[in-house]
């Protein structure tokens, strides 16, 4: 067990008891019971708030400083 997780106030026999069980558990079960932990997953961020974090957050800033190389007269036409 990774001890930086660990905190004080966590039982940890009944979460290693928890851990045994489900690693007694058939494949199918498993797969099941780690489909639903999924489904479960709160730390997802909405679509909305992706695209805040990427206007926002800076990581694509450099992008301000690039050249233009393409212009409207590049290239050919697209027609639909």
């Amino acid at each position: 067990m990774n001890s930086e997780i660990v905190e004080t106030n966590v039982n940890l026999q009944m979460v290693e008891s928890i851990f045994q069980l489900i690693r007694s558990l058939p494949k199918t079960e498993r797969t099941i019971l780690e489909q639903r932990l999924a489904e479960e997953d709160l730390d997802e961020f909405s679509t909305e708030e992706l695209m805040e974090l990427s206007t926002k957050g800076g990581a694509f800033d450099f992008w301000h400083d690039e050249p233009e190389l393409y212009t409207f007269e590049d290239g050919e036409p697209i027609e639909w």
